[in-house]
């Protein structure tokens, strides 16, 4: 098998309707999971739903950070090219997606794209495959009513600190997807996220 050619979407439009729908969903309702029903098989070691992911958001026109793991793997970068046509930077400040593919790889937040007054939207989205430890939380913000306690597999020692300084940024500031076994969960910057 090429590992180049192969492993994109069966269908790409029905594959990267479905999987936009899910991420969308995800960032208006925070903290929910939500399915990625995906085929996307791209080569180790870049999850399948780190792979989804790219294939529906990153295009020729979006600058894409990849973690060093992931950025050492000729396969990936190979398949990244093929695929979404995104090109790669290792200006972290200057990348419109972040690919990481492990908690332990996560950059401090404030390292990425904050976008600026006028133009938030040129901040960096972090798309983050995470293991299956969790923390119970309670988030508040847009998007939720009163509060949500739920539990979720954020990463763990100063990340709720980094994430209280990221929201104070407003409208600056990272927006942040966490992916896992066919699912996504979103965490726009707008949500407050405190210790259960």
């Amino acid at each position: 098998m090429d590992t180049t050619i192969e492993g994109g979407f069966a269908d790409l439009v029905l594959g990267a309707q479905s999987v936009f729908r899910a991420v969308m969903e995800a960032l208006a309702r925070p903290g929910s999971v939500q399915s990625i029903a995906s085929d996307a098989l791209p080569p180790a070691p870049l999850a399948p739903e780190l792979g989804a992911v790219a294939l529906t958001l990153c295009d020729h026109d979006t600058l894409v950070w990849l973690d060093p793991v992931l950025a050492a793997n000729e396969a990936v970068v190979a398949w990244l090219a093929f695929h979404c046509g995104a090109p790669l930077t290792s200006d972290i400040g200057a990348a419109a997606f972040a690919l990481v593919s492990d908690v332990a790889l996560l950059p401090a937040l404030d390292r990425f794209g904050q976008g600026t007054d006028e133009y938030p939207d040129r901040s960096t989205t972090v798309v983050l495959a995470v293991g299956a430890g969790t923390r119970a939380v309670t988030l508040k913000g847009p998007g939720i009513k009163d509060q949500f306690s739920t539990e979720l597999p954020l990463p763990g020692g100063d990340f709720i600190e980094q994430w209280a300084e990221n929201r104070t940024r407003f409208p600056r500031g990272v927006d942040l997807l966490l992916v896992r076994s066919g699912t996504v969960v979103g965490l726009p910057r707008t949500t407050r996220i405190s210790e259960a």
